[in-house]
């Protein structure tokens, strides 16, 4: 019977809901002290904004939450700029660091000329170059696109770069004595090894982009949820900004899941942790 009552594989998930649930109801015991609620929100009202957002004809709007710019905003419009930035950018993100990290961890003259440049520019904080993104591209997406591919595209680069690194030289070593060329090396060796470490910097891919196109919009866009936060947090309206936040966490989890799915399908060669202890 008190079995029930500890954490396990089984009932993970009622865990899972059932701490969701605390956090939310504390949060809405704490918030019913006004000055508290100005500063951190009211669950119900986070609840009825979101509501408002996507019922049809206006009906959240009249009924859960009638006053306020944001109910009466379009979010499909906004949210699907906002989508739009973020799936570019990490498309091209993930694609120009997996090329480069290939290159360049199988040319060691070109990476030991280009080392220093890399690390200079893996160290600036690439938030600053949003201006500069906002005059060679303008306001439209193109700006916020390329703010968030440099925020993709390191933690990609860094981590195939690695992977091809890791290759053991003994697995090499045995397919040249079978006579593989370079591009079946590439085929059969580096791109496998590299494989776990690409998914596990897409994961964290992922937000990042959701950063790029957000912070970009926040400094200068007429759309975007960026620019609905924005605009609710010149009006002080706690509820819509965290109604924002909920909505761009809900399709990064979303967008996480789809790369959770692609990565199972493709590394079905790769055995899992509880396999692993079998063995």
């Amino acid at each position: 019977m008190f079995a029930f009552l500890k954490p396990s594989g089984k009932n993970l998930r009622i865990w899972q809901a059932g701490l969701l649930v605390a956090v939310l109801a504390l949060w809405q015991l704490v918030s019913r002290d006004q000055q508290v609620a100005f500063f951190l929100g009211e669950p119900v009202k986070v609840a009825g904004r979101i509501w408002s957002w996507f019922m049809p004809f206006g009906f959240g709007e009249s009924v859960l939450f009638p006053e306020g710019l944001a109910g009466r905003a379009d979010i499909y419009r906004h949210l699907g700029v906002t989508l739009l930035e973020t799936v570019l950018a990490f498309g091209i993100g993930t694609v120009l660091g997996l090329v480069f990290g290939l290159w360049l961890a199988l040319a060691p003259m070109a990476s030991a000329i280009l080392d220093p440049y890399i690390k200079a520019l893996n160290s600036m904080p690439r938030v600053i170059l949003a201006p500069i993104f906002a005059m060679w591209f303008g306001l439209g997406i193109w700006s916020k696109v390329a703010l968030a591919v440099t925020l993709v595209f390191f933690i990609v680069f860094f981590n195939v770069y690695q992977g091809v690194k890791e290759v053991s030289p003994v697995v090499l070593a045995n397919a040249r004595m079978l006579g593989a060329s370079q591009k079946q090396l590439l085929r059969t060796v580096y791109l496998p090894s590299a494989t776990s470490w690409v998914f596990s910097s897409l994961h964290t891919s992922v937000g990042l982009a959701f950063v790029g196109a957000v912070v970009g919009e926040y400094l200068g866009s007429a759309r975007g949820v960026g620019y609905l936060i924005l605009q609710a947090e010149g009006t002080f309206d706690v509820n819509t900004v965290f109604a924002g936040i909920v909505v761009l966490t809900a399709c990064a989890l979303v967008l996480d899941g789809v790369v959770g799915r692609v990565e199972r399908r493709l590394m079905k060669w790769q055995p899992r942790s509880g396999e692993t202890e079998k063995l």
